[in-house]
């Protein structure tokens, strides 16, 4: 671990602290701290791989006046342990509601913000890279070739299928136009109507979740996790999924039902490609391992080069924007 200093000795300045920082995400925020100077002192942990024990975390953010939460949760334990000194948390990720405890920080008058598209074309392309794994299985052939044998097998065509995206916002629509270039029929639900945006990408509005289930050989989910949308997909939409149909989640595990959807894979008629878990990292013993019809992927569908610096930019653009006294990406 590396501790990486910016301006400390201008003790009137306030504190930013980056607790941690992998290197994907330490480069370009180095890049970063010129930004900085005469605005804060920064602080910034690098290391090879995510820190998350809270005690060591709280340790680093001491003193701080805002966090720059890369790679971690601010449970009630660290939020509570920082107060009164953060006033801002400016989160690395969109969908911030199981990452932080939103109401309290409300109460508390505490600025939380997050990165916004960042990574559309990011998540997009790993959405259908896993629809690729589930139908072509080239990176299991590519496991056995490099072991011996010539482990040939039966695949599938995506061209002609129908693909449902459940969340029309960037992701969704970056999903979308993919799909339609390689000749998929995309249909899109949201729960507030894009029916003409649809329209001009060549999509068909649906007008229920039930409908996207019925008519989809693809269901890839696009959500925003909330109050409303938790647990959105449970037993009954599960179940409208015919054989050989696809569930791809690249968005927030608790959209679905997690009993649920294991119930309906130990079926073993339909598949699914997962990016995101109830509890991650996921843990050894988690019986999706053992599910021959899931590819699984470890909540990695951001992690490129372009998407890194659409969250540094936007985190550092956010806590600057907070000390200026100025607001961009606010949530709370």
């Amino acid at each position: 671990m590396t501790c990486i200093e910016r301006n400390m000795d201008q003790t009137s300045l306030p504190l930013v602290v980056v607790p941690n920082c992998v290197p994907s995400l330490s480069e370009p925020l180095m890049r970063c701290l010129d930004r900085f100077d005469g605005k804060a002192r920064v602080q910034l942990y690098a290391s090879p791989k995510d820190v998350t024990d809270p005690n060591e975390l709280i340790a680093r953010c001491k003193g701080a006046d805002a966090v720059i939460v890369l790679g971690f949760h601010v449970t009630d334990e660290i939020f509570e342990a920082l107060q009164p000194s953060v006033r801002c948390f400016a989160f690395g990720g969109t969908g911030i509601a199981n990452y932080v405890n939103v109401p309290l920080a409300k109460e508390r008058g505490v600025r939380v913000t997050n990165v916004r598209h960042y990574g559309d074309q990011s998540v997009a392309e790993h959405a259908v890279a896993l629809m690729f794994e589930l139908t072509k299985h080239t990176g299991r052939m590519n496991v056995q070739m490099h072991t011996s044998g010539w482990p040939g097998c039966d695949a599938l065509q995506l061209g002609g299928r129908t693909l449902g995206i459940a969340g029309f916002g960037g992701i969704g629509r970056a999903t979308a136009r993919i799909a339609a270039g390689m000749g998929m029929h995309v249909l899109e639900w949201s729960r507030s109507s894009h029916a003409s945006e649809a329209a001009a990408m060549g999509v068909t509005e649906v007008a229920s979740l039930e409908e996207l289930f019925d008519c989809s050989d693809v269901v890839s989910l696009h959500m925003t996790l909330s109050g409303e949308t938790e647990g959105i997909v449970g037993k009954d939409l599960l179940a409208r999924l015919r054989p050989g149909s696809m569930l791809i989640n690249t968005a927030r595990s608790q959209l679905v039902g997690s009993q649920a959807l294991l119930e309906r894979l130990r079926q073993g008629d339909i598949s699914a490609g997962l990016d995101v878990f109830d509890v991650e990292p996921l843990p050894d013993d988690s019986p999706l391992r053992a599910l021959p019809n899931v590819v699984i992927t470890p909540h990695n569908a951001w992690r490129t080069d372009a998407a890194s610096e659409g969250i540094v930019q936007q985190c550092v653009r956010s806590v600057l924007a907070w000390i200026d006294g100025e607001e961009f990406n606010v949530v709370v």
